[in-house]
This record gives structure tokens, C-alpha cells and sequence, in this order.
């Protein structure tokens, strides 16, 4: 699947939405990514997840023993990961502020895990997630994510294999354009701003 393929699927589903945006690392910007939206329809979320573990090297697809995601936003991209890669789909959560497995998820020590986000715009929850997967004794080999906002720039610790690249600008909240901070911010996510 080639970029504007993936940009068509996240228009086609109203999931790129412009305006005024307050992420959850606590920056603004002028676009926002909902891709609950765009995971929504099963037949799109199974091509997207297809797609993405193509771009995964094929040693790499080959070695995985789990996939893990962090909740609420990566479950269902991870869910449809581990089913393109023929492997157990897990998801940690933050019911106390810090990820963690629950629902008697755990993995065996040495597993070999991915990974999976649906955006990843600074990497601080891919970070603190594969933290989780560590701490439960897991091996993090790669990690994965429908769109990098960080258009390259994040540093994960780990081969990051995203399947579109973005660079939309994104704002401290000093930092707005006259034009942006004339427009209330909207919280779109389904996580409260750090």
C-alpha cells in the first residue's frame, strides 16, 4: 500500500480532521489522526494491518512470538496485527497512570514481542510501553505504528516501522500561529493531556 493509498483510507473515513488540536503529549496542531475512525470498518483495519507487516522485514516478521499494544488507542491495530502475523495480540493498560499487563496477559521471559501504535508522535507512550513489556519479562525486537507524526525524527531504541510518515507541525502551547490560537483547541484522543 502506497502513501496516498493509506491517506485516501484515512480520508475516505472522516479520519483526518483539520482544525485546532490538543495531542496528548500537550502539543497543538492544525491536524489530528482519529484512527479509531479509520479502524472502525473491519475490512480497512485488516488492510491497513496487512499493509503495515509488509513493511516489516521478513526475518523480523518471522521472529515474532507476540504482539503487544498499548490501550485504548492501539488495540485494535494490534489485534489485526497479530492476526497478519499469525500470532497472540496483547495490550497493556494504565489503570493507575502506568502501562501495565492485566486481564491474565503476561508473557513468557524471552518472548520476542512487537510493538504496535496506532500514531506515534513524541514516543512517550511507545516508550513507556515497551518499559511494560520488559518488565514482564518480554524482549521488545521492533516497533510498529500506523502513522509517525514525528516524520522521522522519534528515537524508540528500536527498529520503528511505521507504514505512512507525516510531518504535520505541532505547537508548544507558547508557541501557536496567531491563526491557530484564534480557534479553541479541541481533546479529540481518548487519553488527558501530560
Amino acid at each position: 500500500m502506497e502513501e496516498e493509498e493509506v491517506l485516501v483510507e484515512f480520508r475516505t473515513s472522516k479520519a483526518l480532521l483539520e482544525g485546532h488540536f490538543l495531542l496528548s503529549s500537550g502539543r497543538h496542531s492544525a491536524h489530528y489522526l482519529q484512527c479509531a475512525r479509520v479502524l472502525m470498518n473491519p475490512g480497512r483495519a485488516s488492510r491497513l494491518a496487512i499493509a503495515l507487516a509488509g513493511k516489516l522485514p521478513r526475518d523480523l516478521r518471522k521472529s515474532i512470538d507476540k504482539v503487544v499494544s498499548p490501550a485504548m488507542g492501539g488495540l485494535i491495530i494490534g489485534h489485526e496485527m497479530g492476526r497478519a502475523l499469525e500470532v497472540d495480540a496483547l495490550f497493556v493498560e494504565r489503570p493507575e497512570g502506568s502501562f501495565e499487563f492485566r486481564r491474565g496477559f503476561s508473557l513468557e521471559p524471552g518472548d520476542r514481542v512487537l510493538m504496535v501504535e496506532d500514531v506515534v508522535t513524541t514516543g512517550k507512550s511507545s516508550r513507556e510501553a515497551m518499559d511494560a513489556i520488559r518488565e514482564a519479562g518480554g524482549i521488545v525486537v521492533a516497533a510498529s505504528a500506523l502513522v509517525d507524526r514525528s516524520a522521522g525524527e522519534v528515537d524508540l531504541g528500536v527498529p520503528f516501522h511505521p507504514l505512512l510518515q507525516i510531518n504535520f507541525p505541532t505547537y508548544a502551547p507558547d508557541e501557536l500561529p496567531p491563526e491557530l490560537a484564534e480557534i479553541p483547541a479541541a481533546k479529540p484522543g481518548s487519553r488527558a493531556t501530560t
